[in-house]
């Protein structure tokens, strides 16, 4: 049986990207990607180092470094060390980062209702177990 899958979600997360970096412009959003996914981390845990975001968000250590780079220079992240163990750096959300979030759900919510139009709630589930299980075992993968 021939399958694909991972070459139907590769499709789908090139034009998700597309998509989405059009909704934020329309939206007066100036952030990539990228920046993006490291955004959403941080609203809902604040002040984490580079190894944390990287875990939480799937982006290799490197990518995130070079993305808080740019996010620094816009002024939409701080860096910080860590008075308890100067070797660390903190990644903080700055107020103008803050200032975005709601903009940036709702343009999270029209892509999640463009991404289930003409799904039933039942499917919907389902789907998202089913990515849930991928996720999951590709983590386990590549930690081990």
């Amino acid at each position: 049986m021939e399958t694909r899958g991972g070459f139907y979600i590769s499709q789908i997360k090139q034009l998700q990207d597309r998509i989405f970096d059009r909704l934020l412009l329309e939206n007066g959003i100036e952030i990539s990607g990228g920046q993006g996914r490291i955004l959403f981390v941080l609203w809902k845990t604040d002040h984490l180092t580079i190894s944390q975001i990287s875990q939480k968000t799937s982006l290799a250590k490197n990518t995130v470094s070079a993305v808080i780079d740019g996010m620094v220079n816009k002024g939409i992240v701080e860096r910080r060390i860590d008075p308890g163990n100067r070797r660390r750096t903190i990644v903080s959300l700055t107020e103008y980062a803050r200032s975005l979030q709601t903009k940036y759900e709702a343009v999270s919510q029209q892509m999640n209702t463009l991404f289930y139009q003409g799904f039933s709630e039942k499917e919907q589930v389902q789907f998202e177990q089913y990515l849930a299980r991928i996720l999951e075992t590709l983590a386990e993968t590549i930690h081990t």
